[in-house]
């Protein structure tokens, strides 16, 4: 009897596991996530502001999580090139990408088989960045009306670095110069750090990107001339802005987290409970700070949002100024 009722036992457990496993997605509800390391593809070079704050958000985050958050420098094409890998990467939260502003402008610039909104899970906005145009510390230039100056009188003359083509600098400097009419020779790289160490050696006569910088304006290797943000920086309060100077230009290129579009519920609010931590984290704070950076929080539904109403926003704004491929 004892060995008639053990069959019945090991019968009746293999039924119920059966059973577990017909329901769709409950062997999946059994593994605890993340089980392994997690990918934060970064679209910069290494050692620039970006990639030195992500990194230490990643090392946070990766502490809460139980996992380390491998970063995964993939630059070029203006920040753009995270997402052709999101695009066929799985939904499973082990891939991960920084999803930069210029990511919203290109596909209205050229041809792309990726969507910004379709092809992406948004998980956290992170911070903003604030953007200046510089020059050496040894330049003629001591204003940014001395430089429209010197392009007025040296049509075609004047050297411009950005941080890549349909970038925000580059965007904003067209539209400057294109108001008066003026040209400029544009010189893209793919990183801040290659094109201030180019800068502040005298390859360059101007150079416009973001936070990375700031060390070198500090250290009295560059000069700061402006600003995009809306309102003077309080770590350089003597720096004009762009719309002070009558342009009506506001340029900060909020930032966030993604992952590939289909994520589930559980695996977001995980990612997000992780890095919303790391973000305000004491230590996390410091580093922005060294790069005159504040967080700009904003959780899954309010980020999404927001990229929706920026990506139509960009939209609006390429057509405006004729640069549509389209068009």
């Amino acid at each position: 009897m004892s060995e008639h009722g053990g069959f019945l036992t090991r019968r009746a457990m293999l039924a119920a596991t059966l059973a577990v496993a017909s329901v769709p997605g409950a062997g999946y509800a059994q593994d605890r996530f993340p089980s392994k390391p997690i990918t934060l593809i970064v679209p910069w070079p290494a050692g620039g502001a970006t990639d030195v704050t992500l990194r230490l958000l990643a090392e946070l985050a990766g502490q809460r999580l139980g996992q380390r958050i491998v970063i995964y420098n993939r630059p070029g094409a203006g920040g753009t090139m995270a997402m052709p890998m999101l695009q066929h990467a799985l939904p499973d939260g082990y891939t991960l990408a920084q999803l930069p502003f210029p990511v919203l402008r290109v596909p209205y610039l050229q041809k792309v088989d990726w969507d910004p909104i379709r092809d992406t899970t948004p998980i956290i906005q992170i911070s903003g960045v604030t953007f200046g145009v510089l020059v050496p510390a040894a330049s003629p230039f001591k204003s940014f009306d001395d430089l429209l100056k010197f392009a007025a009188a040296h049509p075609g003359e004047l050297t411009i670095s950005t941080n890549g083509l349909g970038t925000t600098p580059h965007v904003v400097m067209d539209e400057v110069f294109g108001r008066r009419n003026l040209r400029y020779i544009h010189v893209p790289y793919k990183g801040t750090s290659e094109q201030m160490v180019a800068l502040a050696s005298g390859q360059l006569m101007v150079g416009v990107n973001s936070n990375g910088f700031a060390p070198y304006v500090d250290a009295g290797q560059l000069r700061l001339l402006v600003t995009f943000s809306d309102t003077r920086t309080r770590r350089w309060p003597d720096v004009p802005t762009l719309k002070e100077l009558g342009f009506g230009i506001v340029a900060t290129s909020p930032y966030g987290l993604v992952g590939p579009a289909g994520m589930s519920p559980q695996v977001l609010a995980a990612l997000h409970s992780a890095f919303k931590a790391a973000l305000f984290d004491p230590v996390h704070l410091q580093e922005l700070a060294k790069f005159d950076q504040e967080p700009a929080y904003l959780p899954p539904e309010a980020y999404a949002a927001a990229l929706r109403e920026a990506y139509a926003a960009e939209r609006r704004s390429v057509e405006r100024q004729g640069l549509s491929r389209a068009s």
